[in-house]
């Protein structure tokens, strides 16, 4: 055991670099992009008892340890007919033997009436258990402690909720008690797990390829396009600041400022919804390079990120696979598909280019028509009339999208309400493209190419998640599927003005290399350096080589988008100075903690984090402020009767 403090920590960081015979410590591997095997990192155990009043942890103690008098601090998880308690801590569980004689009668009583959850300091003898007694199951499982001493630091009052796992909470209930939920082992485990994953990155950015750690700042102002921003009254009259979406802006200029490798753990904030995957303040890790191209940034990533994972989950293959973004929207309907699974979605225009079928022949007289379809096998067994039923009205309601199913049954015959105006040829040929076999159903949509891929990949997932739910294994969570997706368009038609565009990404995405000279006549059809890192059907990084030329950059800002470049004239200064090639990324650090444990939300990842409407139900955020409070920042609230009541009367 190392001794506490400093010569741990001096070690665990020789480690951590390694040593390069001839140069300094990591450089070879900074020159080279060489990833480090996982086997170099540092595998001795921390002192977690270092600067604290304990010997030992409650996970630590074993068969080596017979003999020793023992301190042990922690908080009461069971109580045993009197002669044991579970004492728990971070690390793990330990039996404490509560002697029966009469010498030691005063702490029985005392820790015997004392509630669970209670914070206790004890003293005593590790003791073999007694033969067949030993727990197996719990890492301190062969030993016990047999008290001397015990000390109350703090008795627990009635809980709102047992904090035994198996005790069901509601997330509300677990969010407004949080320093509770904090206590499970699953939150233990998931938030140290994530804490191991961002050394690792700091190490393998840091430590082996040079990048400069560097705070860019939380209040900023007001910036044209994106999602929403939180904003932030200041003292001078009318003026506001407004808290990031991203330290986008920042970085690029860190770049113009020669930093060359920058870095950063950074909080972001957008005043949204809450959802499984979004949050209002998230966390992502924010990269940014000059005098780099994308597949740069994109070995960079796979390195950072086997670097970083963790070894209980099994290695991962590098490098990723890629797709371009056309190749997915034809191919799952969506931008970041799931992979895991097949039921691929394929195009059966060709089968009826001469159909006879008005519905068919109507969608394909267009020039972006067509007629699509996924497969599911043996879905005449699987699937129930409810079950397609369901999928018809999500189609209609979503997507405003009519569905025509086929059956191919075992006869030879098709179940369809096209079967009987179907022609031989085109059933053939239905067959043959589709490679449909007995009992396997075929979901058809016919009309726009994005509407109807946008349709049938949602219809994919929920065709998942149906055969998921009759016990057919499509998707294993134990298996990690990382994709890059390219080539995205750098602009897209605005929904409610489609004559106008908006950012594909954001406002700073260069062009495409190829594309450059169409920005000028015809942007809707220039491809963008945007690349998304996408991990089992989720988007958890994504990022561009940016335009670096102050010229080019105005022109987007006011030509193309229609934005107020005055908004972001520090930003065109800085390129218009000597501003580097430059690119980058952000990775979605609470996203991809989520797949990695298996979490369903992100909210389960996060030590603190706010409800589905943005709030915190812990501390009762957001809270009113009282109009003296607001009066230095010269704003006005017309608050509602009844809360200006509530709010005055409190």
């Amino acid at each position: 055991m190392y001794g506490r403090g400093g010569r741990l920590v001096r070690e665990v960081a020789r480690a951590a670099v390694g040593r390069v015979p001839g140069c300094p410590a990591g450089l070879r591997a900074a020159r080279t992009g060489e990833v480090p095997a996982a086997r170099s990192r540092p595998t001795l155990r921390p002192d977690l008892n270092s600067f604290v009043s304990r010997t030992h942890t409650c996970g630590e103690l074993c068969a080596a340890h017979i003999g020793q008098e023992v301190r042990l601090c922690g908080w009461v998880q069971y109580q045993r007919q009197g002669l044991f308690i579970i004492l728990r801590d971070f690390d793990g569980l330990t039996q404490i033997v509560i002697p029966q004689e009469e010498s030691t009668a005063h702490f029985k009583e005392m820790l015997c009436e004392l509630p669970l959850e209670s914070v206790i300091a004890v003293t005593g003898t590790v003791i073999p258990r007694p033969p067949g007694q030993a727990n197996l199951e719990m890492s301190t499982g062969k030993i016990e402690v047999r008290l001397q001493h015990a000390e109350i630091l703090n008795r627990c009052r009635k809980l709102p909720f047992e904090t035994k796992e198996l005790v069901k909470k509601s997330e509300a209930l677990r969010m407004q008690h949080r320093y509770l939920d904090l206590r499970s082992s699953q939150m233990q485990y998931t938030l140290r797990l994530r804490s191991q994953m961002v050394m690792r990155m700091r190490e393998y950015l840091c430590n082996l390829h040079g990048f400069v750690d560097v705070e860019t700042p939380t209040l900023f102002k007001r910036t044209p396009g994106g999602a929403k921003e939180f904003v932030v009254p200041s003292r001078e009259p009318g003026k506001f600041y407004s808290l990031p979406q991203s330290p986008q802006q920042f970085k690029q200029i860190l770049m113009v400022g020669g930093l060359d490798r920058y870095f950063q753990v950074a909080r972001c904030y957008r005043d949204e919804g809450s959802k499984p995957d979004r949050q209002p303040e998230f966390t992502q890790v924010d990269i940014e390079m000059s005098f780099v191209d994308q597949m740069g940034i994109r070995k960079l990533v796979e390195g950072l990120i086997e670097y970083s994972w963790p070894e209980e989950k099994g290695p991962i293959a590098v490098p990723f696979p890629s797709m371009t973004y056309q190749e997915a929207i034809d191919s799952y309907g969506v931008d970041k598909p799931d992979i895991r699974f097949g039921m691929k979605i394929i195009d059966i225009s060709e089968v009826f280019r001469d159909t006879e079928i008005s519905f068919l022949r109507d969608a394909l007289s267009y020039t972006s028509g067509v007629v699509r379809a996924i497969s599911i096998t043996e879905g005449a067994k699987l699937l129930k009339k409810k079950d397609l039923e369901n999928l018809k009205k999500l189609a209609k309601a979503q997507f405003n999208q009519d569905l025509t199913f086929f059956v191919l049954q075992p006869d030879g015959t098709w179940k369809s309400p096209l079967a009987k105006i179907l022609t031989n040829v085109e059933q053939s040929q239905l067959c043959h493209t589709t490679n449909l076999h007995e009992d396997d159903v075929l979901i058809l949509a016919a009309g726009d190419w994005a509407k109807v891929s946008a349709a049938l990949g949602k219809l994919r997932l929920e065709c998942a998640n149906i055969l998921e739910s009759k016990g057919i294994a499509l998707r294993d969570p134990g298996i990690f599927n990382f994709l890059w997706v390219v080539d995205f368009p750098l602009f897209l038609p605005k929904e409610e003005r489609p004559e106008e565009y908006e950012s594909a990404h954001h406002p700073f995405t260069a062009p495409h290399p190829d594309d450059v000279h169409l920005i000028y006549t015809e942007p809707g059809k220039v491809r963008s350096q945007h690349y998304d890192l996408v991990l089992n059907g989720n988007e958890i990084g994504g990022g561009s080589i940016r335009i670096h030329n102050m010229e080019l950059q105005h022109y987007v800002l006011e030509s193309i988008l229609k934005e107020d470049s005055g908004l972001l004239l520090h930003l065109l200064k800085a390129l218009d100075s000597g501003a580097p090639p430059h690119g980058g990324i952000a990775l979605g650090l609470d996203r991809l903690i989520a797949l990695i444990v298996g979490a369903s939300t992100i909210r389960d990842v996060i030590a603190f984090p706010k409800s589905f409407r943005g709030h915190d139900l812990m501390s009762n955020a957001p809270d009113f402020v009282s109009p003296e409070e607001l009066s230095p920042y010269h704003i006005q609230v017309n608050w509602p009767a009844e809360i200006h009541k509530d709010s005055t009367n409190s």
